[in-house]
């Protein structure tokens, strides 16, 4: 029994030692990957993703570029007895759903990329937009690239192949696009990243070409919202914002109509008759009105600069206001009055 009592202490330290190794390079891994300062720690749970379900709009408008790419596959045939929109657009889409003469597919799929970006949803970010271009002119490029490999055989008599040396399939090409969309949308979710450290708040983002990188100091917090939509009640998730006397988390927005005019009419003459004088002010009266603007500050729901639809929102937001009570000016006085008072004790 005495040979072997040893072997149970000699497993819980080789434990131990494991333990430790891991964490110091989970905390390295946090220091790299965060840039922390030194003596800058992560607070326990103090990291946070996007939700895995916080970008469905973007998973859906994949869905509606494969649904636009059937429709053109295979246009519905309108029936004696249908209706006139229906036979229009069955026509319509038969005139122009064809490989050779895509307009309709460009049509349809300008018009709803320009309507995702003019809505400045959370589906109209930059590459969102860029990708949903380069899908409407694919079968453009496809069809422009047969037809200079078709020039370039006619006047050189060669036989140049095209460069993309397929047809363009609504079908399978809708499939591709789909899917690389969502995947693009799955790295795009997993490329930001959130942490409570115990000297700031970093928000960290990077994908592909992009990078940005922001800490925000306890002391400079103005103020913390949360909000949550009726999807994130249901799935579980919420939005948290932080905004700072510098108007970080703030955003100004211009609502109005501009009549185009600078001038604002002409102006009034000596000369002018008083129904002259009555119709130009009623004109200006109009322009003023047409081209009135107002500006009003939002909260801006960037998934750069907030805790964009989060889990576990609760427990950040509880986390953030320990730490901006710890380093407030206010606790930091009450404590410097605490010392002084033990001090005179």
């Amino acid at each position: 029994m005495s040979e072997d009592s040893p072997a149970p202490e000699k497993d819980e330290k080789t434990e131990a030692t494991t333990l430790e190794s891991s964490e110091d390079a989970r905390m390295e891994a946090q220091n790299k990957k965060y840039r922390l300062i030194s003596g800058e720690t992560v607070l326990e749970n103090g990291e946070a993703r996007p939700s895995t379900l916080a970008f469905l709009g973007m998973y859906f408008i994949g869905l509606l570029v494969f649904g636009v790419h059937i429709l053109f596959s295979n246009p519905p045939e309108a029936s004696g007895n249908a209706s006139f929109g229906v036979k229009l657009l069955s026509t319509i889409l038969e005139l122009s759903s064809g490989e050779d003469l895509p307009i309709g597919f460009v049509i349809v799929m300008g018009g709803i990329t320009w309507l995702n970006r003019m809505l400045n949803l959370s589906t109209s970010g930059r590459w969102t937009t860029i990708a949903l271009l380069a899908i409407t002119l694919a079968p453009v490029v496809v069809q422009i690239d047969q037809l200079v490999a078709t020039i370039a055989n006619i006047f050189l008599a060669e036989n140049m192949e095209p460069f993309i040396p397929i047809d363009y399939s609504y079908f399978w090409f809708g499939i591709v696009f789909t899917l690389g969309f969502w995947g693009a949308t799955w790295f795009y979710q997993r490329s930001f990243s959130y942490a409570v450290t115990t000297n700031a708040v970093i928000f960290q983002h990077s994908f592909m070409l992009s990078r940005s990188h922001r800490r925000i100091l306890f002391d400079r917090i103005s103020e913390i919202m949360v909000e949550r939509t009726p999807m994130g009640t249901m799935l579980g998730y919420a939005t948290v914002t932080i905004m700072t006397d510098s108007g970080i988390g703030l955003v100004d927005e211009t609502v109005g109509i501009s009549a185009g005019t600078a001038a604002g009419g002409s102006p009034d003459n000596a000369g002018d008759s008083s129904a002259t004088k009555v119709r130009k002010s009623l004109f200006k009266r109009v322009f003023a009105f047409l081209s009135y603007q107002r500006t009003s500050r939002r909260v801006d729901p960037d998934p750069k600069h907030c805790f964009y639809k989060i889990r576990k929102w609760d427990n950040v937001k509880l986390m953030l206001n320990e730490m901006h009570k710890k380093h407030s000016s206010s606790n930091l006085l009450e404590d410097l009055k605490s010392a002084i008072t033990n001090e005179d004790a």
